[in-house]
């Protein structure tokens, strides 16, 4: 079997009935890749966790590695239903504001299931193309370049596509490090402090 067809899901979620399965199968690969990691997680381990026989598995996905993009998928789906009507919120906000909303969104989206995001960013991507969770980035690139063209007037004279990848990066590296790293910076005694210094860090950079 080639590369594509083990990283393609066999069935589509037609029917409810398949759709339930689906579900369970993909919830089942994420409680497995918590626990054992990628490495040590397979399709006879998540057939186990979700309580279906590895022969109904493999109906509808051919390999772990199908298994956890479709874990991905969802993930970043998550993560990108954090950021969706946050460019409308910040939108009428001066630069201050709105790029403390947009750390805060940021934080936010990384908090969906931190134990996963950890696994899904630092362990899968030795399988290749499965460990990419880059849609999200590129929501949150888009979400930041539509606002700075809203506010150029106000910026320094910049490149607003490199300026977006910038911030988004930044925000990107320091949030995914504070999540996964070092939780207590985030704490409800320490949030805020978090979110000010990167907020001062970004802005002071576009004005």
């Amino acid at each position: 079997m080639d590369k594509k067809a083990l990283l393609t899901p066999r069935k589509t979620a037609s029917q409810q009935r398949s759709r339930a399965m689906i579900e369970v199968l993909v919830e089942a690969t994420a409680r497995v890749l918590i626990k054992e990691g990628f490495d040590r997680a397979n399709t006879n381990r998540i057939a186990d966790e979700a309580g279906v026989s590895i022969g109904s598995l493999y109906q509808y996905f051919p390999s772990k590695e199908a298994l956890v993009i479709a874990v991905i998928e969802r993930h970043k789906s998550e993560m990108v239903d954090v950021l969706r009507g946050t460019l409308a919120k910040v939108a009428a906000l001066p630069i201050d504001s709105a790029v403390r909303e947009l750390v805060k969104t940021m934080i936010d989206a990384h908090r969906v299931n931190p134990d996963l995001h950890r696994v899904l960013v630092e362990e899968t991507p030795r399988a290749g193309r499965i460990g990419t969770i880059d849609g999200f980035d590129r929501e949150f690139y888009t979400l930041i370049r539509a606002y700075l063209e809203l506010r150029k007037a106000e910026l320094r004279p910049m490149d607003l596509d490199l300026a977006a990848y910038i911030c988004v990066s930044s925000t990107e590296a320091l949030t995914h490090g504070a999540v996964i790293d070092s939780p207590e910076r985030l704490n409800d005694g320490n949030v805020q402090a978090f979110v000010n210094e990167v907020a001062t860090l970004i802005t002071r950079y576009l004005k």
